[in-house]
């Protein structure tokens, strides 16, 4: 057989791609998230504006003779004020369906933006490969770097390849794998969380869910390498705290971290679904309210508009604040990153008199 060459983009098995047509990748996938095609409920006041604008955009470049400049300029002005009034006041419930947007940037687009000489890594070694966590080594600003993450897809296809970024036990150890291999070769870990939980299929219980979870939390507490981990959009339950049991947590500001999803909260307490607006205020899921709980480190400021308006800024904002957040463990032992994890977590929820 022919040898098959290591660098392989995770969306494209089997073909072999070089540096040149990556970069090229990179740049097509974040052009695509530019343009906002779906807008939320709440948006549509914004929707609307922005429609407006685009047909007098259209009708001054074909001949009339008009000049509608300032009419445009005025409605670019209103559609602008309504963005930034309604961003800067977001409920909970409207920050969980931000997560959530459909052209919000990825896992893989982050890798894509951020990661140099990228090397997926595949298979947990026991029972096969699990697409919804993806993985690999790389180099992220002249460091090496193990990066892992839940990636959902960004069309019916991908999503429906990823599993909407739900993990099977495969994952998770494919992911204790990957850990184990970091903490051999003394590379930091970045993780990217981005998922509604762990897959909760049959199949998946029968393979053991529930201790692959329990076995990749425990990975991450006890490698001696620093692991920073970003909450990119959800962050749901023991499938995200898998792998987001990090030195240093990062969440975006529009990005939610909980136990269960709002909906389940409420059907769970209430015994209605409705009421997911009240469930998603109650618990305190978002960025905002975590990190005055002591959950998370900091939050990473979102574009006006949540990600998806601009993702290039988005994932160059991530990436600043992955590299200051690894470099204040620069230098730290093995037994001491250990440490500081340990104490990290233990303290959460405790109460000084």
């Amino acid at each position: 057989m022919p040898a098959r060459s290591g660098r392989r983009w995770a969306g494209a098995p089997g073909r072999c791609i070089g540096p040149r047509e990556t970069r090229q990748r990179k740049a097509h996938s974040l052009e695509h998230k530019v343009p906002v095609r779906f807008y939320l409920d709440f948006e549509k006041p914004i929707a609307e504006l922005e429609a407006k604008v685009t047909e007098l955009k259209t009708m001054a470049a074909g001949e009339g003779g008009v000049s509608i400049t300032e009419e445009i300029k005025t409605l670019e002005q209103k559609a602008e004020t309504a963005l930034v009034e309604t961003y800067g006041n977001l409920t909970p419930w409207q920050k969980t369906l931000v997560a959530r947007h459909p052209e919000r940037p990825h896992c893989l687009d982050y890798v894509n933006a951020l990661i140099e000489d990228f090397t997926p890594l595949a298979g947990d070694r026991y029972f096969g490969e699990d697409a919804a966590i993806v993985g690999g080594m790389g180099t992220f600003r002249g460091r090496s770097v193990m990066v892992i993450g839940n990636e959902k897809g960004s069309d019916t296809q991908s999503r429906i390849k990823h599993n909407f970024g739900m993990a099977n036990p495969e994952g998770y150890r494919k992911a204790v794998r990957l850990m184990e291999m970091a903490d051999r070769f003394g590379l930091a870990v970045i993780t990217l969380v981005d998922t509604a939980g762990a897959y909760p299929g049959v199949a998946a219980e029968e393979r053991g869910q529930a201790e692959a979870i329990a076995r990749s939390t425990d990975c991450c507490l006890k490698i001696g390498v620093p692991i920073v981990s970003v909450i990119i959009g959800e962050g749901g339950s023991g499938g995200a705290v898998a792998i987001a049991t990090a030195n240093k947590i990062l969440m975006l500001e529009h990005a939610i971290y909980s136990v269960i999803s709002p909906e389940g909260a409420a059907s769970i307490i209430w015994r209605d679904s409705n009421k997911k607006e009240e469930a998603a205020t109650a618990m305190k899921i978002t960025a905002q309210d975590l990190i005055q709980l002591g959950v998370i480190d900091s939050i990473i400021p979102e574009p006006v508009g949540g990600a998806h308006r601009d993702a290039r800024r988005m994932i160059k904002l991530a990436g600043e604040t992955i590299e200051k957040s690894l470099a204040e463990f620069d230098g730290m032992s093995p037994e001491a990153l250990r440490a500081h994890r340990h104490d990290r977590f233990l303290k959460i929820g405790r109460q000084v008199q």
